[in-house]
């Protein structure tokens, strides 16, 4: 895990930007209506990948800047509510974390995501911004869940350790 400012800011680009092309690739699925066609979203091609990379190249930096000004803080307290690292086998800890951050995080860029692409975007009327978010909210939030917990979190944890192994043996 991240021990110096430095190490904490690569770690944050990394689960941030991991988060960004996860939830980028998901949502431009679903606008090409993939989920509709046989097959569902194995049914996939490389346009939704191209589409997705270039909006998560500017979703990434909205994910870090929303996540170091107060969505790891505010979802670190929620996971100590529910897990006590005195007490609590680890991994549980951390799990009781992510589930925190992205009950932070989720609301707070389906928000971001309102805004962009619905409204300035998209022409959406600021009146519709309250229903526009909950639908996007309730579309993306068991996605970010499981991409969070099952691919995000366990890439980034291996990729920040090996970029760091060797400075981490060495101490």
């Amino acid at each position: 895990m991240p021990e110096t400012k430095f190490q904490k800011v690569i770690f944050g680009l990394l689960m941030s930007y991991s988060m960004a092309i996860g939830m980028e690739v998901y949502n431009t699925a679903i606008k090409m209506n993939f989920q509709s066609v046989a097959g569902g979203f194995s049914g996939m091609d490389y346009s939704v990948f191209t589409g997705a990379l270039s909006e998560a190249t500017y979703m990434g930096l909205i994910v870090f800047l929303v996540s170091s000004l107060f969505g790891n803080r505010l979802g670190a307290r929620i996971g100590a509510k529910h897990a006590d690292p005195s007490r609590d086998n680890p991994y549980y800890c951390r799990l009781m974390r992510q589930a925190g951050t992205v009950a932070v995080m989720c609301p707070s860029m389906s928000f971001a995501a309102t805004i962009l692409f619905s409204v300035i975007k998209g022409g959406a009327a600021l009146s519709a911004v309250p229903v526009i978010w909950v639908g996007t909210l309730m579309k993306n939030f068991p996605m970010a869940v499981l991409w969070n917990m099952f691919a995000a979190a366990p890439f980034t944890h291996f990729l920040f350790s090996a970029l760091f192994r060797k400075e981490q043996k060495q101490e």
